[in-house]
């Protein structure tokens, strides 16, 4: 019984070694180290994974000439400037990067353009930037000051939100420019709509408002390509106040956020809501050891978790920030508190990449205040976070019909021998190590796909599903 014991303590001493080791931040990048760096990364931020395995986003801050930047991080942390805003082109790109299937990255500047209200962008992965709209055209009945980056819907339209024109406006734009307004948000219906929109699977498009709704702390909606507009849920305060982040629809058919504010603690709150708009808290910041104002956002990661940040609040006396992982279930748990010197303050999703590594990049910390032009405290870190998961394949779109073309983000797919739709074989065309097409097979339904190869498989992080 004593062997049997002592074997039991030393598996389980093993195993939290191993995870331990698997558990690990690393800083890959200190914004401000060359001349010309972006700086200062905050809200909304988003991460893209390129079609060569980089990550690609912008930053508001710095750049060459003080107006933002779009670059591009390798996993390993090699910074490449892919280009300076310059006031003309547009100014302060606070939306991050959005991948569309035509490889090229869609984007959006908060002011700047021919009429300082901002522009929609489209950018190629070597950086060369295209304007598609300058908000202002039209009196600012089309919006303008755009904090989000457009997400491509299934018609191969992208679609976004701007804060102009009062209250704030939904939009339509096609990837040549012509743009569409699809709703103006009337305060009663929300207000502010500073997060980005997700497609869901029933086709439809989903998001928040900061503030606005029957009490005027935010809403979540539902809105349908052709711009019909319905409120799923207005916080309350108690339940939720400040919504800036960008919702995450879960494996399970349900939608994951978080509030920047409100809760017991008026430190935020995570919360789930069905498409019908049932809501439930799962959990309440409260405002020191488990962070504050969780402003990003969540993702869902393939352990099935999701996984956010906190911008302020941890054990660090510098009240530096947060990873967590909450499940559906609402069990939570700290992951890492930042400190200034790693990081500090992080207001970004963070990413997983198809390596199973976490990606993300904070507003401040990092090299001292003086080595940025603008910003500050600090300049910011862009870095990651190792929990130990296994890679896995990106679909781009994760929708359908058969004999449609899907993209797949992985790597080691220049040994790939197969690629399967729920089991069912499918055409597919190898363009590099990181990226390759496959058709939508005859016969198939909806489920994961996976790519064979000589050691094993890779499988995807989503479920495709298949229009019929």
């Amino acid at each position: 019984m004593r062997f049997r014991g002592c074997l039991i303590v030393m598996l389980v001493a093993f195993a939290l070694n191993l995870l331990a080791e698997a558990q690990t931040y690393s800083v890959l990048y200190k914004f401000g180290t060359s001349g010309g760096d972006p700086c200062n990364p905050a809200s909304t931020g988003i991460l893209a994974q390129g079609r060569d395995g980089s990550i690609y986003t912008t930053a508001f801050f710095c750049g060459s000439d003080d107006e933002g930047a779009a670059f591009r991080v390798t996993p390993s942390g090699e910074l490449h400037v892919l280009y300076s805003f310059d006031i003309t082109h547009g100014a302060v790109p606070k939306g991050g990067l959005t991948l569309g299937t035509d490889g090229n990255f869609y984007g959006t500047t908060d002011g700047g353009g021919a009429y300082l209200f901002g522009t929609i962008f489209k950018m190629t992965p070597t950086g060369s930037l295209t304007v598609l709209h300058d908000f202002g055209s039209g009196l600012d009945l089309d919006g303008g000051f755009p904090y989000a980056s457009p997400v491509e819907g299934n018609d191969g339209n992208f679609y976004g939100t701007t804060l102009g024109s009062t209250y704030g406006t939904i939009y339509k734009i096609t990837p040549s420019g012509d743009l569409t307004s699809l709703h103006h948000f009337t305060f009663t219906d929300g207000s502010n709509p500073s997060g980005p929109l997700v497609l869901g699977d029933d086709g439809n498009f989903y998001g928040t408002t900061s503030n606005g709704g029957s009490s005027g702390a935010g809403v979540v909606y539902k809105i349908t390509p052709a711009g019909t507009l319905t409120v799923l849920h207005s916080f309350s305060t108690t339940d939720g106040e400040a919504p800036v982040g960008p919702l995450v629809q879960g494996n399970d058919g349900n939608f994951y956020g978080v509030t920047s504010a409100g809760g017991s603690s008026d430190a935020g709150v995570v919360f789930k809501i069905t498409p019908t708009g049932a809501l439930t808290t799962l959990h309440e910041m409260n405002g020191s050891t488990d962070g504050s104002s969780p402003s990003a956002g969540l993702i869902q990661a393939t352990d099935g978790k999701f996984y956010g940040v906190a911008a302020g609040g941890g054990t660090r006396t510098c009240d530096c920030g947060t990873i967590f992982t909450v499940t559906s279930e609402g069990v939570f748990n700290v992951l890492y508190n930042f400190d200034r010197t790693s990081g500090s303050s992080p207001y970004v999703p963070l990413r997983q990449h198809t390596n199973g590594i976490f990606y993300g990049d904070t507003w401040i910390g990092g090299l001292d205040k003086a080595k940025c032009s603008q910003g500050g405290d600090h300049c910011g870190v862009f870095y990651s976070w190792n929990e130990g998961l296994k890679p896995f394949v990106s679909l781009l779109p994760f929708s359908g019909r058969v004999g449609a073309t899907v993209e797949l983000l992985g790597n080691g797919f220049t040994t790939a021998s197969g690629v399967f739709f729920n089991g069912t074989s499918a055409a597919f065309n190898v363009f590099s190590d990181t990226y390759l097409t496959a058709i939508v097979p005859k016969g198939t339904t909806s489920g994961f796909v996976t790519v064979t190869f000589a050691q094993g498989e890779l499988k995807s992080n989503r479920k495709f599903l298949v229009i019929k």
